[in-house]
């Protein structure tokens, strides 16, 4: 992943579907437009579904990563018109 600035970041691993994205609005909504968030989630329904909704939103994922414990790290990017 590039080494870019993260600006807040957030462990939602354990959390399920769809508190999962709630979580994520909510800590994006701390943001301003173009800051980057990064987030800490479990596979399976999380990874699939948060990265897509985040899209859906008009934010930019920048990067997911999966870790060495089978979680992954997500980057996001808050977009302009959230």
């Amino acid at each position: 992943m590039k080494n870019e600035t993260v600006n807040a970041s957030i462990d939602i691993t354990g959390v399920v579907c769809p508190i999962t994205f709630v979580k994520t609005k909510v800590a994006l909504e701390e943001l301003a437009a173009g800051e980057t968030l990064e987030i800490r989630l479990d596979e399976g329904e999380p990874v699939q579904n948060v990265p897509r909704s985040l899209k859906d939103e008009g934010h930019k994922v920048t990067g997911i990563e999966k870790l060495d414990d089978g979680t992954y790290r997500l980057r996001v990017v808050k977009g302009g018109l959230a």
